[in-house]
């Protein structure tokens, strides 16, 4: 039969039942399970080997001593978060030379970047161009001043990267920090040596091979935050100490200044246990919580809030209006949660702009029926698990269900179910949008661990077997994936991050002489989400500007603007070819 069907493909269409190969070609569910299958069979075997051969397996990897050293490591607490963000810095500095540098390639990574820029060269924004409307973008706003619509955490680690000599510097830092907090965050909750088991998968899935790291998105950032306030929160209830209470406020300070809707849902859950706790039997007296919690937290916040606030004054010229609601207030119709009505129809000046922000109110209106909302919510889903769950790390789950009645838990499985309720109400969802409660689902995990490593079978640790083979299984997938990279054997695709076509345009114009203006003309069929107008903090002073193709006769006022400029246009299309640069004359705007 399987000759057959190689052999007769027209076939197909005539037979009612097609053939076994026919079936496959056209089910990518059969391709999804030997996905999963493939990790699957590898953790059994690993299993087998471990239960068969449990001496000569154990010792021919080294297990028991790699476990007797980490939990002599894991002893050392301070080191051991030192170590999980240091070895994120260096694995990831050391492959640089095979992986490069990542480029910005979406709106949100361009905005940022502005920021960046922005806050690098000793500023909080910059003033309105007289020519604002030919580089008008998205996630920019134009007045009353120039400036990313992001709040400003992004903005000021990239900013710190800038200044070290590149902006994913800074992003790298924040990794490290990232992966290094959930390790102190999961010490205050379980024994240390799972704590550091999930800082190094931290490090191995986000820190390594995930865009969290290998772009410009803010990520790592709300994920450290997030960090911070869980870890703080077990802290001062075991401990009751001001620096835990300082610590929180930080990590409060962060989560305001990068995800700030999701960063209130953590802070609701983890104000509503420690409230509960400072009240119920077990909680300290009050006087002991207003000097040692209430109060260091507040004398933190304070001034961080204030500092926010003055950002925002600067920016948008009210401390209250955040540059994110006037950008939305300006362009978007759509609306971020289900409960609210759109926007009324705007009037754009550039069609693409008016073709994006049409696509989102489509989304929000879908979003709002039942059968858009169980799309999206399956679509988040399957985002959600690409980024957090990575085969074969999902099977501790079986375990759930031990986890889920582990009185440990309880307030964790609390703060999750507010964080993930408040996510199911926004239309639209990225996986950084869950950073977050990052550390959340890691200790979940790690809980699920510890209760799986307990199960036996047939008095054969299978569960201990079980927990070994899967993190062998998922560091050494790892390993292999940068090592084959490194090979030049097979590239990693987390590396290859960034708009290639409109680097290679900014490459050409470095080799040229003098300043340049580069006008851009886009195809319908453009990715809406890649944009190729974005502009230093300081235009002017660039020496490349991007602009839109307005016509002629209003590119004219951009020609008289810059008159000592080189002028050029491209096409943008979906293409994947260098785009091809052509000399823009001022006869072509009807100047001469």
């Amino acid at each position: 039969m399987l000759i057959a069907c190689d052999a007769m493909p027209m076939v197909w269409t005539d037979i009612g039942t097609p053939p076994l190969c026919a079936w496959v070609t056209m089910h990518k569910s059969f391709f999804l399970l030997l996905k999963f299958l493939k990790p699957a069979a590898a953790v059994a075997f690993l299993v087998y080997l471990q239960i068969k051969f449990p001496q000569t397996w154990i010792a021919s990897l080294g297990l028991q001593r790699l476990e007797r050293f980490g939990k002599r490591l894991a002893a050392r607490k301070s080191l051991s978060v030192f170590l999980v963000g240091l070895s994120l810095l260096a694995i990831r500095s050391a492959v640089i030379p095979v992986s490069g540098i990542p480029l910005p390639e979406f709106h949100d990574e361009n905005s940022y970047l502005l920021a960046a820029d922005t806050f690098a060269h000793g500023r909080l924004t910059n003033p309105p161009h007289p020519m604002w409307m030919h580089f008008e973008t998205f996630h920019v706003i134009w007045h009353p001043t120039y400036m990313s619509m992001y709040p400003p955490g992004q903005g000021l680690i990239l900013a710190l990267g800038e200044i070290l000599g590149n902006p994913w510097l800074g992003q790298l830092f924040a990794a490290a920090l990232m992966c290094g907090a959930i390790c102190w965050m999961l010490q205050g909750w379980i024994p240390p040596r799972w704590a550091l088991l999930g800082g190094v998968l931290a490090v191995a899935r986000l820190g390594l091979l995930s865009y969290f790291t290998n772009g410009y998105w803010c990520a790592c950032l709300p994920a450290l935050g997030g960090a911070l306030v869980l870890g703080a929160l077990t802290r001062i209830e075991h401990h009751t100490r001001r620096r835990d209470a300082v610590i929180m406020a930080i990590g409060l300070f962060i989560l305001a200044n990068t995800r700030p809707y999701e960063g209130l849902l953590l802070s609701v859950g983890v104000a509503l246990a420690l409230v509960t706790w400072m009240i119920g039997k077990t909680g300290p007296p009050a006087r002991v919580s207003l000097t040692r919690i209430v109060l260091p937290l507040v004398l933190a916040l304070a001034p961080l809030s204030a500092w926010t606030g003055f950002y925002y004054y600067r920016v948008t010229g009210n401390p209250f209006v955040m540059a994110y609601e006037l950008n939305r207030d300006t362009y978007a119709m759509g609306r971020y949660f289900i409960w609210q009505s759109g926007w009324p129809p705007k009037t754009y000046d550039h069609a693409r702009m008016q073709d994006k922000y049409e696509l989102e109110l489509k989304d929000a209106q879908e979003y709002k029926t039942i059968g858009g909302f169980i799309h999206s919510l399956r679509r988040k889903l399957l985002d959600f698990w690409r980024t957090y769950l990575i085969l074969p790390l999902p099977f501790v789950l079986i375990a759930l269900p031990c986890a889920a009645r582990d009185r440990r838990l309880r307030v964790p499985w609390m703060i999750g179910a507010i964080f993930v309720i408040g996510l199911a109400l926004e239309v639209w969802f990225l996986p950084h949008y869950f950073a977050p409660a990052t550390a959340l689902l890691f200790l979940v995990l790690m809980q699920c661990m510890r209760h799986l490593r307990l199960f036996r079978w047939r008095e054969q640790p299978v569960g201990l077997a079980l927990v070994r083979a899967v993190s062998v299984i998922f560091i050494g997938t790892v390993v292999l994936r940068i090592a084959l990279a490194v090979a030049h054997i097979h590239p990693e695709h987390e590396w290859q991050h960034g708009d290639m076509q409109r680097e290679s345009i900014v490459q050409q114009l470095k080799t040229l002489p003098g300043e340049h203006v580069v006008l851009v003309r886009y195809s319908p069929d453009f990715d809406p989400d890649r944009e190729w107008v974005y502009n230093a903090s300081n235009i002017d002073s660039s020496k490349i500007v991007w602009a839109r193709d307005m016509g002629p006769e209003r590119n004219s006022e951009l020609l008289a603007y810059y008159p000592s400029r080189q002028f050029w246009i491209v096409h943008a299309d979906s293409s994947p070819q260098a785009p091809q640069l052509q000399p823009y004359h001022k006869s072509s705007a009807g100047l001469e």
